[in-house]
This record gives structure tokens, C-alpha cells and sequence, in this order.
């Protein structure tokens, strides 16, 4: 898998890193920002992730493989769309990472997706997907 074309968002929540991780991995809390989603992974490196739910009226499941956990500091899995119209396989994943890094009582998050068509298409998804995501994973977090 490339990491050509980098989707980046960084955002800042008034939360502990404890609580960011809560917010990222408790899929309760999940379903909460990422448009109602069903996730369903045991978060243990390898293992399936899950992502289900309706998007404008249809189903979707969106798959990936849980590729790395350090509470509190890291989280990175692929990510799999049939939404995107690509064929389900290795070349067409992403690969999101987010990283965490507490200072002074606040965590500053950063988003990263590789894989992306364009670098046109990556900013595209941070500003329009993942900027709205992070908002309301900072609204969930800075609640907890």
C-alpha cells in the first residue's frame, strides 16, 4: 500500500488522552460522531474491525484489520468502503492512523490516511469527512 497522497487533520480537544482513547475505541461513543456507526472490533493487532450503518438511506459495511494500539498514544487500522466503488482488495485500503499527544490537560489528535487517489482527493477528505468526524469526536471526548 502507497502512502502517496496523505490526508492530515490535527485538532486540539480540552481532554485528557485517557479520555480521547475512550472516545476513539468505546464504540458507544463511536456511534456517537462517526454518523451513527456500528464498530465492532475486539481492538487486539490483527484482528477485524467492522464499521456498520446507513448512509443516506443505504446500508454500508466497511471493513479493515486493527494494525497497531498503544493506549493512549496510537491507534492504527486499514479502512475498506464498498461506498468508494473499489474493488475489495490489499491496493484499495487506506491505512488511518491517529495519534495522540496530551500537553497541559488538553490532546492535541492527529488524523492521518494514506492511499488516496489525489493529493486534491486527500485534502478533500480531511476538510470535508475528517474535519466534521473530529469535531465530534472532541465534543464526545471533552463530555467524558
Amino acid at each position: 500500500m502507497t502512502e502517496k497522497f496523505v490526508a492530515e487533520k490535527r485538532i486540539t480537544i480540552d481532554a485528557s488522552a485517557d479520555a480521547v482513547w475512550q472516545a476513539l475505541t468505546d464504540p458507544a461513543l463511536v456511534k456517537q460522531y462517526l454518523h451513527g456507526t456500528n464498530m465492532e472490533t475486539n481492538w487486539k493487532v490483527g484482528s477485524p474491525i467492522r464499521w456498520k450503518g446507513e448512509w443516506k438511506g443505504k446500508p454500508y459495511e466497511d471493513k479493515g484489520t486493527v494494525l497497531a494500539v498503544e493506549p493512549k498514544q496510537l491507534l492504527k487500522t486499514t479502512h475498506w468502503s464498498p461506498m468508494g466503488g473499489s474493488e475489495d482488495k490489499p491496493e484499495n485500503y487506506h491505512t488511518v492512523t491517529y495519534e495522540l499527544a496530551e500537553r497541559e490537560g488538553k490532546t492535541i489528535l492527529t488524523l492521518k490516511q494514506d492511499n488516496n487517489a489525489s493529493q486534491e482527493a486527500a485534502d478533500t477528505m480531511a476538510e470535508k469527512n475528517w474535519g466534521p468526524v473530529l469535531e465530534g469526536l472532541k465534543a464526545v471526548a471533552e463530555q467524558l
